[in-house]
Order: C-alpha cells, then structure tokens, then sequence
C-alpha cells in the first residue's frame, strides 16, 4: 500500500461517526415539526409557547440529571464564578431564549421555514468570531460567506413580508430572526467557556434553562387551554429528543469528530426538516425561500471554509 493510500486510510471517516450525525441532524430538523404538533398549528387544539418551552426544557434537564447521576460526575461548585457565568448564559441566551421566539414564532409560519432562518446561525457566529477572538480573524473568503448569508436572510424574509411589515407572520419571521441571533451568541458563549465536562456542562445549563422558563407556565390560564395528546407527545418528543438525547450525541460527536464535523449539521438540517414538513404536513416553500437556502447555505460554506469558527448551537 502506498503513503497517499495510507494517509486515506488513516483520514477515512469511521462509519459510527455517519451514523451519529445522521441520528442528530434527523432528532435537530424533527424538532420544527414536533414544535409545530406541540402548538397545534393547523390542528384542532393546542399548547401555549409558554407551556411547551419549560415543559420540553425540564423533560431535557431531568434526562440529563439522569445521565449525570448515572456517570457519578457533579456540578461545578458555586464559587467557580467563571463557568458558573458560562452556565447562566448557555441556559438564557442557547435554550429559553431560542425556543421561546421558535415556539411562538411557529403558531404561525411553517417548520420547514423556521429551520431555514436556523441555518443562518453560523453566518452570524462568524461575525461574532471575528470581533472577539484573535485566532479567528475574517478572511476575504469569510466575509464573501457572510454578505452571502445575509443576502439570503433578506431574501428569505421576502418582500410579502416587508410589505406586511406588522402582521403576524411578519412578526413571526422577525421573531425566528432574533432565535438565530441567539443561537450564534450561544456558540460564543460555549466557545470562550472555561473547559467543562461535556455532560456536566450540558445539565448545568439545562437545569438553569428549565428553572428560568417556569415562571412562564403561570402566565396562561389553564382553562382557557384545550389540548390532545398529540400536543402533549409532541412536547414529551422535544423534550426527550432535542433537550435531551441529542444533547448526548451532540457531546459524543464533538469528541470523536471534531466541532468543524459536527457544524454540516447546518446544511443537512433546513432540508431534512424540509421534507419533514412535506411528509407530515404538505408544507412547501415558495421561490424567495428556495433561493435563500441556496444562498444561506453556500454563505455558511464559504464562511466556514474560509475560518475555523466554532459549530454552532442546535436546538
């Protein structure tokens, strides 16, 4: 066998790390259609954000604590102001915050589209990169990526909704915006974390998100909600999905693969969840969301290729 045959051999991606990225990147795109049932867009009943947000964060976290428990790790101790700040952030800024815009968002829009605004996320963490870590200066290619991305978040916003500026899809897509903006600030706060366990860190961060959005649940007059079990599965499959397992491959993944591996999520997430919302509820897209994925996504592409950002935080 030769050297350059050797060298393949070596770099060739094991087929468990396939298998794991598809199993994450299926549980991260089923999240939108699950978040669409929880709310019952289109359907007869449905949950309130406000109700689906701490009920998905605290199935998460209590799987988690579970895990946790299960491999005898603990909590970092509460002088540790640094990673304790890292915690609080992740747990605001990477999950109540998101999925609450994305919750909300989707008793109007499609999930296929909220997924869509999520692929943008790296565009911005790019930026965020460049502004607070030396090592990872924009590049012309970078910045090529992320005047592309933003080219496709304007088309993906389309003029029906400029034009509408005001209306309750407007509103939503504006509030889908603001959930990717958060997600990237997320990826920055994990990427200048002091270092964590992966687990650890994970259940730190879930318990404050789940204990933060609580409060929520006492905003909505129970009487006035009416819902299945359908609405009800679907909070118990985002909670245990991607609040929790996919916590767990996602931590796997990073530490077989690598984070630049972990980060073509991006790509295969908006069309998954595409045909997700095919499948199950004949959604389809029209032209301006076409031409922003494609836009968006070579954007990311160029922007990732062109820098050595972090991956970027799912749902």
């Amino acid at each position: 066998m030769t050297q350059s045959s050797l060298a393949t051999a070596k770099s060739a991606r094991p087929v468990l790390d396939w298998v794991l990225f598809g199993l994450l990147a299926m549980i991260w795109a089923g999240a939108y259609p699950m978040t669409r049932a929880a709310v019952g867009k289109g359907l007869e009943t449905g949950l309130p954000a406000e109700w689906v947000l701490p009920g998905r964060l605290c199935i998460g976290a209590a799987f988690l604590w579970i895990v946790l428990i299960a491999a005898r790790k603990q909590l970092p101790p509460l002088s540790d102001r640094k990673r304790w700040i890292s915690i609080l952030g992740m747990g605001v800024v990477g999950s109540v915050i998101p999925f609450f815009f994305i919750t909300t968002a989707q008793e109007t829009v499609n999930s296929s589209l909220a997924a869509l605004y999520a692929a943008a996320s790296p565009v911005f963490v790019a930026i965020g990169a460049n502004l607070l870590f030396a090592e990872e200066k924009m590049s012309a290619r970078t910045a090529t990526g992320v005047a592309l991305g933003f080219i496709g978040v304007a088309v993906l916003f389309g003029p029906e909704a400029l034009a509408g500026f005001g209306t309750a899809s407007a509103w939503a897509q504006v509030f889908l915006l603001i959930a990717t903006l958060a997600y990237a600030a997320s990826t920055l706060i994990a990427r200048a974390a002091p270092p964590m366990d992966a687990v650890v860190f994970a259940a730190s961060y879930a318990t404050v998100s789940a204990l933060t959005s609580l409060p929520l649940a006492l905003t909505v007059d129970a009487e006035a909600v009416s819902a299945s079990w359908v609405n009800w599965a679907a909070v118990l499959g985002l909670g245990l999905g991607s609040s929790g397992v996919a916590q767990l491959l996602y931590m796997t993944l990073i530490r077989r693969a690598g984070a630049t591996f972990v980060s073509l999520n991006g790509y295969a997430i908006p069309l998954i969840s595409a045909g997700f919302g095919w499948l199950f509820f004949r959604e389809t897209q029209s032209w301006n969301a076409a031409l922003a994925l494609c836009l968006i996504l070579g954007g990311v592409w160029l922007a990732r290729s062109g820098g050595r950002g972090p991956a970027p935080a799912q749902s």
